[in-house]
């Protein structure tokens, strides 16, 4: 099991002084802020950036998930509680991006005849990549926002509706422990959450671009309350998104095996970019799953090995957090420099999927070890299924 590291990092007039190994004590006029590292495998140009943000004033706590690696402004896997304000930059330009995992009730082996079939369907159902819908599609439940928000929205929101994005985002056909077919969707708020966290980092920022920093917004502020409702839209936008994504590949699923409805056993929702108000702090989770007990989760591997389907254990020195997935020890650029093809199809052999140098990035040696990883954080979570993948779709 892995061990977290303690830091104590004695802060004056808002400048770290220096790191510890345990939290020091009797320093007058010392701030001292309890951090949480649940790794020893993390790049250190992650726990600079960390340590940075860990030295603002508003920050009360933190903690890196053990899949943290370097991001904008702070690492991805982090997770930061302040007291008074929000920060845009620590929530991220993809807000409410997160996983949705379907159980369908249907026996896996009844689809692996159909996988090439159900790629090919599925590719044709959800626009991936840069692609958006040629219609809009219907959102009947529209949540608050403000007129920034609404005037971006409104010019092709809907279009965006149902759509998979790129990079790291995935659809998934995959076997449970026990051999039922699960449907796994990682996607966001696609555009939409771009230019909205965007806005907003300018408007921290006070500037005309936006600027990676720790620039923050007071909660009581019109700008504060702005990003907050904000936020939340791009939430549940982000949440409509994965769900119109999941209807369309069941009905791709009972349309290739001829099913009249497939009745879910279970659907779970977790979102990993987000801030959130908790007993008078707003919790920044940057690439971090919620975890509170009991709370089920989904952290995704690679496209080798599939997802675990947890349960949080409702840690406090996690924050109730826990990694949102594997995390990745090579950039997309110096993946693609360092890996070769070959070696990937060999890994994903008896998995359909684009397996080639335009998804060279994702391939399972571009992340760190999974199986390490789950077992850094079982304080965190407990795993009650691993989803292993048949067909793997990337935008």
């Amino acid at each position: 099991m892995g061990r977290p590291v303690w830091l104590g990092l004695p802060v004056w007039n808002g400048k770290v002084a220096g790191s510890n190994p345990a939290p020091p004590t009797n320093l007058k006029g010392v701030v001292v802020k309890k951090t949480k590292i649940y790794s020893q495998n993390i790049e250190q140009s992650a726990l600079d950036q960390f340590e940075d943000a860990m030295s603002q004033e508003f920050v009360v706590s933190g903690a890196l998930m053990p899949d943290a690696h370097m991001g904008y402004s702070l690492p991805i896997g982090s997770v930061v509680a302040t007291s008074g304000v929000v920060v845009p930059s620590w929530v991220g330009y993809d807000i409410g991006c997160g996983m949705c995992a379907v159980n369908t009730g249907i026996k896996a082996n009844t689809i692996t005849t159909h996988a090439d079939a159900l790629y090919s369907d599925i590719l044709s159902s959800v626009p991936v990549g840069f692609n958006h819908n040629k219609k809009e599609t219907k959102w009947d439940e529209k949540p608050e926002c403000t007129a920034f928000a609404s005037a971006v929205f409104n010019k092709n929101g809907l279009r965006q509706l149902g759509s998979l994005g790129g990079g790291n985002h995935f659809i998934e056909l995959g076997r449970g422990n026990s051999g039922d077919l699960w449907v796994v969707v990682h996607s966001g708020s696609r555009g939409i959450g771009h230019s909205i966290a965007r806005h907003y980092m300018m408007v921290a920022s006070n500037s005309t671009k936006a600027k990676e920093g720790h620039f923050q917004l007071s909660v009581d502020s019109v700008d504060g309350r702005g990003y907050i409702t904000d936020m939340k839209f791009c939430e549940d936008f982000a949440l409509a998104n994965r769900e119109e994504i999941v209807k369309r590949v069941l009905k791709c699923i009972s349309d290739r095996l001829s099913i009249e409805e497939i009745t879910v056993k279970q659907f779970i929702n977790r979102n990993h970019n987000h801030a959130e108000l908790k007993d008078g702090l707003w919790i920044h989770r940057k690439g971090a799953t919620h975890a509170d007990k009991g709370m089920f989760g989904v952290i995704p591997a690679n496209m080798r090995d599939g997802s675990f389907i947890v349960v949080g254990k409702g840690n406090d020195g996690s924050l109730c957090s826990s990694s949102h997935g594997a995390g990745r020890v090579f950039g997309r650029r110096v993946a693609k420099e360092a890996l070769d093809v070959d070696t990937f199809a060999r890994s994903m052999d008896g998995i359909v999927a684009n397996v080639s140098s335009s998804t060279l990035d994702e391939s399972p040696a571009a992340y760190k070890d999974i199986f390490t990883v789950m077992s850094e954080q079982e304080d965190l979570v407990e795993v009650v299924d691993h989803v292993k993948p048949i067909v793997n779709v990337k935008g």
